[in-house]
């Protein structure tokens, strides 16, 4: 016996459970057809393990759920949104807050204030929701993340980095006073789930100042992009998840959270910033979309719950632990063989679905024809991260066609077990053992925005 490796568990316990239902595979083919080959359509009772998102599906706490009940609902003036605001400030320094209902709620918000008609908004990466808000207000997206971004075989630690050299470029071409903010997030979804290192923050943090341009920050993730910093970048190893996350944020102006993700609440986020003037014109706009600035689009026992949730997030334990089963399942499928984005990200495992099914072309859509083939099998819901979420360009109406054509198998936080990670894994074996029976697909019906929600499809013969 190899005395020198230890296992490592969850460190909580299991209070309540949810039976899950079974299906079989007749039932399961008739019921992604009705959905039209979209996951997302899918009703749950048919899903046996949901791995959708991780977005407000997670499993909060005692404590947290004991804060439920300490809800202060008056309309104005709620106790609970000072607590939320005081602990936003102490865990992520930001001077102001205002909720919204969700992540999506703070980017219009954002996006309404600071960009003008005819902008250029940088960032690493898109991500759905954010470029379609940048673009709504009249912005222009531009991606500058650095290259090995789009290579699912690239193991760069910290593939979430800005490339400055095309900052600098984007200047040369339309001027600094046309872009807005730098838009940068923290664990990049759309990438896999990588993290951008204190390092590059602080070079893009130096960029900004120089040019006289806002630093916003997606952070959603952050506390997974921490742990990635800890491991992974010098001088860190010995720092807290809380010390990191705090000098990661104070890098840079104003935050959108979504805090269905790392702050472990079902619903809920915010906007927040250091500046008085931006946060005045938040309050305004806030009233007007979400609710007052005392409550935005929340309840107060949910603002109580996040407070909660965000001290338990930047606890090293849970982080480990989070990020553990992630590489868990990463690290069965490498295992096997399986064609997945690298390194392994803080969220979810990608899957390269060009590589996986090279028999289908990209505009056949093969990610969201696997996706709904691992439906099939055993009744696991994953979710396409290629050309259909990348959806058209809005001049030209032409599909986005990016280099990543992915699967994402997302891990809700504090839900699944090993066991659960088992069975998906081999799920995928026994799909990949058939890939070459699985035919692309064509719309059926396509939304105008956000086409991924609500798109139906169909098999093509070709």
């Amino acid at each position: 016996m190899n005395t020198s490796v230890r296992s490592w568990a969850e460190p909580y316990k299991i209070k309540m459970v949810e039976p899950l239902k079974m299906t079989s595979e007749a039932e399961r083919r008739a019921a992604i057809a009705e959905a039209g080959y979209n996951t997302f359509l899918l009703k749950s009772e048919d899903v046996y393990i949901d791995l959708l998102t991780d977005s407000g599906c997670g499993a909060m706490s005692d404590r947290q759920w004991a804060g439920m009940l300490l809800g202060d609902e008056a309309y104005a003036g709620s106790a609970n949104f000072y607590r939320m605001r005081d602990t936003v400030e102490a865990y992520y320094s930001y001077k102001y807050t205002v909720p919204t209902h969700q992540g999506r709620g703070a980017e219009n918000i954002l996006s309404q204030i600071l960009i003008s008609d005819g902008d250029y908004v940088p960032g690493n990466m898109y991500f759905t929701t954010t470029r379609l808000h940048q673009e709504l207000a009249g912005a222009n997206f531009v991606d500058v993340i650095i290259d090995e971004a789009h290579d699912p075989a690239s193991f760069h630690p910290f593939k979430g980095n800005v490339d400055l050299a095309k900052l600098d470029a984007l200047v040369a071409e339309v001027g600094a006073e046309k872009i807005p903010y730098v838009c940068i997030a923290t664990c990049v979804n759309m990438a896999g789930g990588q993290p951008i290192s204190m390092a590059n923050l602080r070079a893009l943090r130096a960029w900004c100042d120089k040019h006289g341009v806002r630093l916003v920050h997606d952070m959603t993730r952050v506390a997974e992009n921490a742990y990635f910093i800890q491991c992974r970048e010098d001088g860190y190893a010995d720092k807290s998840i809380r010390e990191i996350i705090h000098e990661l944020c104070s890098l840079t102006d104003a935050a959108t959270m979504s805090s269905k993700k790392d702050a472990l609440v079902n619903i809920g986020g915010f906007l927040a910033m250091n500046d008085a003037d931006f946060y005045e014109k938040a309050c305004n706009l806030v009233v007007v979309y979400e609710g007052l600035h005392t409550y935005g689009g929340m309840a107060g026992r949910d603002m109580e719950a996040l407070a909660v949730g965000i001290t338990e997030s930047v606890q090293d334990d849970h982080i480990k632990a989070r990020v553990g089963q992630v590489e868990y399942l990463g690290n069965k499928l490498k295992a096997m063989d399986v064609p997945i984005v690298n390194p392994i990200g803080g969220h979810a495992i990608f899957l390269d679905a060009r590589a996986i099914l090279p028999h289908i072309p990209q505009d056949r859509f093969p990610a969201q024809a696997l996706a709904a083939a691992l439906y099939v099998d055993a009744g696991v819901r994953v979710m396409e991260r290629g050309a259909v979420s990348a959806g058209r360009n809005k001049d030209t109406g032409e599909n986005f066609m990016p280099k990543l054509e992915l699967v994402r198998l997302t891990l809700p936080r504090r839900v699944y077990t090993q066991a659960h990670m088992d069975v998906v894994a081999e799920s995928i074996g026994r799909v990949m053992m058939k890939a070459g029976e699985i035919r692309g697909l064509t719309f059926t019906y396509e939304p105008e925005y956000l086409r991924f929600f609500r798109a139906k499809f169909a098999p093509v013969e070709d």
